[in-house]
C-alpha cells in the first residue's frame, strides 16, 4: 500500500471514531437482563404457548357430547365426581336397582344437584332414569310401573327429564310390534312428564347397544330421541364390532342414518376397556366421524363398565368433546 493511500485510511478511521455512537432505548428489564447475562444482551424469551381452551361449536353446527351410564349408587365417587365435573357432561343415566328400586330422596336429590351442571354448549345436564325391557319381552304394564318410580314422585315434581330404555330388540318385530311396544313407551313418558310439568321438553333413550332397524326413527313413529347403537370394547370399536352404520334395512343393508337424523344427535356410542387418553380421543374422534351425536369412552372394563369411573377424569372427555363438529 503507497503512503498516500495509508494517509486516506488513517483519516477515516479518525473520523469513525469521533462519531458518537449510537442511542440506546431502555426498558424496565433491560438492566436487570444485563446483569444477569454478565453485560451481553440476552437471547429473547421463547413466545409462551398458549392455553387450549375447548371451543363450543355455534349453535346449529353438529358436535358430540358426552353422555354417561352411571350404573352406581347416588352416593358413589363416581356420581360425586359427575357433579363436580366442568364442562359437565350433557346426559347422565341414574340406574337404582335397575329401575326398580324406589327413586328415593337420596336419589332425587342426587339428580337435582346433577341437573344444575353446566355443559360446554351452556346447556345443564339431562337427567335420566334407567328401565329395562328385555328386548321387548317385558310385560309393558310393568315396564309402565318402572317408569312411574321416576316420573310420579311423592313431592309431584319431576327430578329427570326422561327415561333411558335398556336391553332394548333392534328389530322391528313381525308387523312392526316390537317397534309400536316402545312407540308406546315413548308416548307414555311424554304423557306423564307433560301431566307432571307441563311444556317440559322430554328425552327418550332406546339402548339397543348395536345398529337399529330403521322403522324405529320412522317419522310419526319414532320410538326414542336417541339410540345407542353402540356398546362394546375398544378393540371391537376399533375392528370387525362396527357393522357399518347406526341403521339397518334387511333389504338395503348398514347405513349412518344421517338422513333420519337431521339434528346429528340421534344416536350413542358407549365404548369400554378404553386403554389410554390418547385411544380415549381416537374413540371421540370415531364416534364423531360415524355419525354419533353423543358418546362415553372408559378405561373400564366388563362385567360392568359401566360402575365406575375411567382413569382419566371426565373433564379430559367433555373439554375435548367439545372441540369436536
Amino acid at each position: 500500500m503507497t503512503r498516500a493511500a495509508k494517509a486516506v485510511y488513517a483519516v477515516l478511521a479518525m473520523l469513525l471514531l469521533a462519531a458518537p455512537a449510537p442511542a440506546v432505548t431502555a426498558s424496565a428489564s433491560s438492566e436487570p437482563a444485563r446483569a444477569r447475562t454478565g453485560g451481553r444482551t440476552p437471547a429473547p424469551a421463547p413466545a409462551p404457548t398458549p392455553e387450549v381452551r375447548p371451543t363450543p361449536r355455534a349453535s346449529g353446527v353438529r358436535g358430540l357430547e358426552i353422555a354417561v351410564p352411571a350404573y352406581v349408587w347416588a352416593d358413589d365417587p363416581m356420581l360425586v365426581d359427575l357433579t363436580a365435573t366442568s364442562p359437565a357432561t350433557s346426559i347422565v343415566v341414574l340406574n337404582p336397582g335397575n329401575g326398580d328400586s324406589p327413586f328415593d330422596a337420596p336419589w332425587r336429590a342426587r339428580a337435582d344437584v346433577l341437573r344444575t351442571g353446566t355443559t360446554a354448549t351452556g346447556e345443564k345436564t339431562k337427567v335420566l332414569g334407567y328401565v329395562h325391557t328385555d328386548h321387548g319381552n317385558r310385560d309393558i304394564a310393568a315396564v309402565k310401573a318402572s317408569v312411574d318410580n321416576y316420573l310420579k314422585t311423592p313431592d309431584g315434581r319431576l327430578h329427570v327429564d326422561g327415561i333411558f330404555f335398556d336391553v332394548v330388540s333392534r328389530d322391528c318385530g313381525p308387523a312392526n310390534a316390537v317397534r309400536d311396544y316402545y312407540a308406546e313407551l315413548r308416548r307414555y313418558v311424554q304423557d306423564a312428564m307433560e301431566t307432571a310439568a307441563p311444556g317440559t321438553a322430554d328425552l327418550v333413550v332406546n339402548n339397543a347397544g348395536t345398529a337399529i332397524a330403521d322403522c324405529f326413527l320412522e317419522p310419526g313413529r319414532r320410538t326414542a330421541d336417541v339410540f345407542v347403537t353402540f356398546e362394546d370394547t375398544y378393540a371391537a370399536y376399533a375392528g370387525g364390532g362396527w357393522l357399518g352404520g347406526n341403521v339397518f334395512n334387511e333389504l338395503t343393508g348398514y347405513r349412518s342414518g344421517a338422513e333420519l337424523d337431521p339434528t346429528g344427535t340421534a344416536f350413542w356410542h358407549l365404548v369400554h376397556d378404553v386403554p389410554d387418553v390418547a385411544a380415549m380421543r381416537a374413540t371421540l374422534r370415531t364416534a364423531f366421524e360415524r355419525g354419533a351425536g353423543y358418546a362415553y369412552a372408559t378405561s373400564a372394563e366388563m362385567p360392568n363398565p359401566w360402575d365406575a369411573q375411567p382413569s382419566w377424569k371426565y373433564r379430559a372427555q367433555t373439554a375435548y368433546a367439545s372441540t369436536l363438529g
